[in-house]
Parts: structure tokens; sequence; C-alpha cells
């Protein structure tokens, strides 16, 4: 328990220690599917707008369906070991750009291999980075909500 004392006359006021909470496996597979759908479409309308080719914006949207979804994964569990401020909006921030990276080079990769262009493949990593960091933080500060598949850790003591 946490003994807290609001002046020195006071009683303690006693409140349960704060527990953390880590995501079950399949909260974190289901986060990727999540996010998936949203990075997707978001992936689709970008290489639409900059190749102009229907079948090519398709064909990257969907490889990155399957790359992606493993790759959140593993980054989900990665950052399941980080205990850094499991409620902040800082670690969302943070997290979301690390995920950009990831994503972007992935995103550059399947682009590059799709198109045959380096100036296609750079445009649409490029552009996605503004837009997804903006989405993912979004993404994740809802998840924050949903409490489906949160472990209880049990408490310090």
């Amino acid at each position: 328990m946490t003994h807290l004392t609001d002046s020195a006359d006071a009683a303690p006021v006693v409140r349960p220690a704060l527990r953390e909470a880590v995501d079950s496996h399949a909260r974190a597979l289901v986060k990727g599917i999540s996010w998936r759908a949203i990075g997707t479409l978001d992936t689709f309308v970008w290489s639409l707008l900059i190749t102009h080719h229907a079948a090519s914006a398709g064909a990257i949207a969907s490889l990155e369906v399957f790359t992606k979804i493993f790759l959140y994964y593993l980054h989900e569990r990665a950052w399941r070991l980080l205990k850094w401020a499991p409620h902040s909006h800082l670690r969302s921030l943070v997290k979301a750009v690390c995920w950009r990276l990831v994503g972007g080079i992935d995103t550059f990769v399947l682009s590059y291999l799709v198109t045959g262009s380096g100036k296609y493949a750079i445009s649409i990593a490029s552009v996605e980075a503004l837009t997804k960091i903006g989405l993912y933080y979004l993404h994740e500060r809802a998840w924050r909500l949903v409490r489906w598949g949160r472990l209880e850790a049990p408490a310090a003591g």
C-alpha cells in the first residue's frame, strides 16, 4: 500500500499501490491488425496519389498487410519489455516515432520492389512519415482506453 498524507496533522490516506498492466499476446496481435487496417488504407491512398497506378498502390498496400502485421507484433512485444512511463503521452509519441522508422523502411523497400522507382519509394515512405505518426499516436491513445487483453502484473511489495 502507498501512504499519502495531505498535511502534517492529517491521518495518512491509504491507496493501493499502482499495478502496471501488460498486454497479452492476443491484445498485441489485435492491435496489430487494427493498426494495419488504418495503415493499409493510408498506404493505398498515398501510393495511388504518387504513382497514379491503382495496381501498384494495391500491390504495395497488400504486401504491407503481411510484412507490417509481423513487424508490428514484434514491435509491440519489444515495447512490452520497456517499463518506462507506461501510461504517458510521451511514451505513446516515442513509440509512434519508433514504429514509423520501422514502418518507413518496410514501406520504402516494398514500394521500390513493386514500382522499381527510387523516386516513388522515397516519396511514398516520406509522406507516410507525416501522416502515420499522427495516426499511430491516436491509435495508441485509443487502445489505452480498451481493457480487453490487458494483464495485471502483481503489485510490487
